[in-house]
């Protein structure tokens, strides 16, 4: 009865409601309170599955494409952001949309400190004084478990950690160096809608959120809208081409598609708006043709959208969740079942075999090994 109500809420995206009419209307005698118990109670061995996929994830797969959504929890608002690859998915909701945030996410349950050569890296990138940085020089090679064996460091290396913009920084360095630590995102490219949050590691632009820009456009006569229409086909065309181009790569097109890209994007058509526009987008050019050096890489992240469907379907349904468990079940049991599916595995067996109803010995291996070996 439990893989019953389990995979209904999941992917059926059955209410607690409904589940507890349609129990009570087969005879069973169930109250809605005792069917959340089975939904939200004794998960552990699922979320353990769940961080052990991220990190796998994290660990082999060549790409991540990312993207998040609004969120209701305790009656606040928040956000779920996913996480993905060809072979997996994760859901994470929280309060915050910030950089820390995601990179925090992306440790995968660790909550440790680092500073190694990757955090120094991070830091030298940001608008941080070098003084701060060469401090920071004298605490690498430490790893610290701990908000507050962090801070304390910092505080004995007379660095100010009531300065919020620089302990913001220092914070996403030391998080982006423990991941390193971990043997993480080592060469993984980000594909992002270009929130800025999600600009860390190597990041890849997502092409159709960039010609979306265009889209928006309000030309206000004949030949600014056909401006924009000209610029909008030719940008097409080229995405077709790269398509084409990412399915088979043939050594020796780069240089072709990258001055193909200064002609479209280095134009300028008397339309204010869409010069500068066009403009922005040229500065993006190592974002948007990431895919010439990342072939495998794609070209937008169109899954990201698929596979967050299900969160929002699921809070236009029920609404936010009140509990920390009933948010960890939301967001772990729809991250699992988007697992097996990119898989090819059934839900409903994956259950079974993890509730322990298929017998002492599991038919399906842990998830995690699955993502590893497919990758």
């Amino acid at each position: 009865m439990r893989r019953f109500c389990l995979a209904l809420h999941t992917q059926g995206q059955v209410t607690t409601e409904r589940l507890t009419d349609l129990l009570n209307s087969i005879g069973l005698s169930i109250s809605k309170r005792e069917v959340v118990r089975l939904l939200t109670s004794d998960l552990e061995r699922f979320a353990q599955e769940d961080r052990a996929i991220l990190q796998a994830g994290l660990a082999s797969s060549p790409y991540l494409t990312v993207d998040d959504t609004g969120a209701r929890h305790a009656r606040r608002p928040g956000v779920t952001t996913q996480i993905g690859g060809e072979r997996f998915c994760v859901f994470r909701t929280s309060r915050s949309k910030s950089r820390l945030n995601f990179l925090s996410l992306l440790r995968a349950g660790r909550e440790d400190y680092v500073v190694n050569e990757a955090t120094l890296d991070y830091l030298r990138a940001q608008p941080v004084d070098g003084a701060v940085i060469a401090r920071l020089t004298k605490l690498q090679g430490k790893v610290f478990s701990s908000d507050l064996e962090w801070l304390e460091h910092l505080a004995r290396c007379s660095i100010n950690i009531f300065d919020r913009p620089l302990l913001q920084s220092l914070n996403e360095a030391a998080t982006w160096g423990a991941l390193r630590h971990h043997g993480l995102m080592e060469n993984t490219v980000v594909v992002s809608d270009d929130a800025g949050q999600f600009r860390v590691a190597t990041h890849a632009l997502c092409w159709v959120h960039a010609e979306r820009h265009l889209e928006k456009l309000m030309p206000t006569s004949p030949k600014q809208a056909k401006a924009v229409e000209l610029v909008r086909a030719a940008i097409w065309c080229f995405y077709r081409s790269l398509k084409l181009w990412k399915q088979s790569p043939a050594p020796g097109a780069e240089a072709s598609f990258r001055r193909q890209f200064n002609r479209i994007f280095g134009q300028r058509t008397g339309y204010k708006d869409l010069d500068e526009l066009l403009a922005r987008l040229a500065r993006r050019k190592d974002e948007l043709l990431r895919v010439l050096e990342r072939p495998e890489i794609p070209l937008h992240t169109n899954a990201s959208e698929n596979d967050l469907r299900a969160c929002v379907i699921k809070r236009k349904i029920s609404g936010g969740t009140m509990s920390a468990d009933g948010r960890v079940a939301r967001d772990v049991m729809l991250g699992l079942s988007k697992t097996c599916r990119k898989l090819g595995l059934s839900f409903f067996t994956y259950l079974g075999d993890r509730l322990g109803l298929n017998g002492d010995q599991p038919k399906i291996p842990p998830l995690a090994d699955l993502v590893i070996q497919s990758a």
